[in-house]
């Protein structure tokens, strides 16, 4: 990730940190891997990035994956790994 990029995600973290709710266009919910998932959506001259992370409790935020946009939707791989690793934090 270029250094806008990174700095445009801790922007977010840091947001959702003070409990601030991000939406579209930054971040939407993504039910359909799990209720407490959302996508961050960070793009710079080099392309489009996707940012999985999960609210847990009241102020954790946990990073699930960090991916280049390549597709139109998130391929069956990189949904299984968010939901593999959402598991493995809920232990």
């Amino acid at each position: 990730m270029s250094e806008e990029v990174r700095g445009d995600l801790a922007d977010a973290i840091a947001r959702l940190e003070e409990g601030q709710k991000l939406a579209m266009p930054l971040s939407r919910p993504m039910p359909s891997i799990g209720p407490s998932v959302h996508e961050l959506r960070l793009r710079d001259k080099a392309g489009i990035y996707r940012v999985f992370y999960a609210l847990i409790g009241p102020s954790g935020i946990w990073l699930l994956h960090a991916h280049m946009k390549k597709t139109n939707a998130a391929t069956p791989q990189t949904i299984d790994l968010v939901k593999k690793r959402l598991k493995e934090i809920q232990k």
